[in-house]
């Protein structure tokens, strides 16, 4: 029988299955995000990060006496090398705060003991120190870049909590730590999207935790995979006003371009994130006695939908990211923070996935990823070139 040859699609790997996960499942069709078995929505509303964080990392939510002593490991984990601190202090001010988050995750491999004999059980407790150190990175950075000193982790503060500690210097209340929780937790896990793929691919090779994370953080770096929600507040700020919204969505259909937040790879409905994030920044808006970014928001995402469905003649939806933007923002996060700020939530599914790429089922783990090309290159008529010495070489 005779072969055919079968088109390559590039097209990223979309409509693939490469793996199989216990970890998360992403309807789209019905806006279901699941986390082990459990709705990420109502885990938002009702649980910790830290009891979210057990359920990825050990497939079971913690008993209280569970929790309690995966706090304080969590706690004890989160002093960051001086070394490092020293280091992130002779880096330019105005270096992109995904790379130094890159580079500062990377040194925390040259401090961990588990790196020298590798195992399931040292993977877990190498996820627990990345997972606890992350977030004390960033507000490390975000002081140090300008001119502060980095804030002491609390002993006292649960995981959201002690971040906006750690960046502002100052406790929060308790409705500002509920709503960073939740926010945190609706971003920890999201399935294959490009940064867990990449740190699967990088487990793939046996390499261990710290090179994996670095690759999905490299990854997450990437403008068309993380900073969204930054692109998206920059777009509000452009705006500036409800009564300038009509007219920017029209003139960005006319010219055939993207309204930040609109839109999702999977969700084939409103993103069940964005339902939870919505009115959080209404209620942050509500606090501070300017609810412009959030009025803003809602006029747009009205006005966008309205707008696309006359001109496209199909439904668009709103994503995580279109209200976790004016959330951060009336939180007091930079801008260009809240990427780094998503890491701080993603690592424990980047972790999660990590050791499941490596350790889980009964077959041999973990299989290298090898996925094939078609070489589709013709530079002299034929299958090979001939090397011509440079002497003789005519353009």
């Amino acid at each position: 029988m005779e072969n055919k040859c079968v088109p390559i699609l590039n097209t990223g790997l979309r409509g693939f299955t490469v793996a199989t996960t216990k970890i998360s499942d992403v309807n789209g069709e019905r806006g279901k995000l699941i986390y082990r078995g459990y709705p990420a929505k109502d885990l938002a509303v009702t649980a910790s990060f830290e009891e979210v964080v057990y359920l990825l990392l050990y497939e079971i939510l913690p008993t209280k006496n569970e929790l309690t002593t995966f706090k304080e490991r969590l706690k004890k984990d989160r002093s960051i090398p001086n070394e490092i601190i020293a280091v992130l202090k002779a880096i330019p001010k105005d270096a992109l705060p995904m790379d130094v988050l890159q580079t500062s995750i990377s040194m925390l491999g040259h401090y961990d003991p588990d790196i020298q004999k590798y195992s399931q059980e040292g993977a877990k407790r190498i996820a627990i120190r990345i997972i606890a150190k992350t977030a004390g990175l960033v507000a490390a950075w975000e002081r140090i870049r300008n001119g502060k000193e980095p804030v002491a982790p609390s002993d006292e503060l649960g995981h959201a909590a002690n971040f906006l500690y750690m960046l502002s210097g100052e406790i929060p209340d308790d409705e500002l730590i509920s709503f960073f929780d939740a926010a945190l937790i609706l971003h920890a896990e999201h399935s294959f999207n490009a940064s867990t793929f990449s740190a699967r691919q990088v487990a793939s090779t046996k390499a261990h935790m710290y090179s994996a994370i670095i690759a999905a953080a490299g990854s997450l770096s990437g403008a068309l995979h993380g900073g969204a929600n930054t692109r998206v507040m920059q777009m509000l700020l452009e705006i500036g006003t409800v009564d300038a919204v009509e007219e920017y969505v029209k003139s960005i259909l006319k010219n055939n371009g993207k309204i930040m937040g609109l839109g999702h790879a999977v969700y084939q409905v409103d993103d069940p994130r964005a339902t939870i994030l919505a009115p959080m920044s209404k209620k942050m808006g509500e606090r501070i006695g300017n609810t412009k970014w959030f009025d803003l928001s809602k006029a747009l995402e009205e006005k966008g939908k309205k707008a696309f469905k006359e001109k496209k003649g199909s439904d668009i939806f709103v994503n995580v990211d279109f209200y976790s933007a004016s959330l951060y923002y009336y939180m007091g996060i930079p801008v260009d923070l809240f990427t780094p700020v998503f890491a701080v939530s993603r690592i424990a599914g980047w972790t999660a996935h990590v050791i499941e790429e490596q350790f889980a089922g009964a077959a041999p783990k973990p299989i290298l990823y090898r996925p094939e090309s078609e070489y589709i290159g013709d530079y002299c008529g034929k299958d090979e070139c001939q090397y011509i010495n440079i002497e003789d070489r005519d353009r």
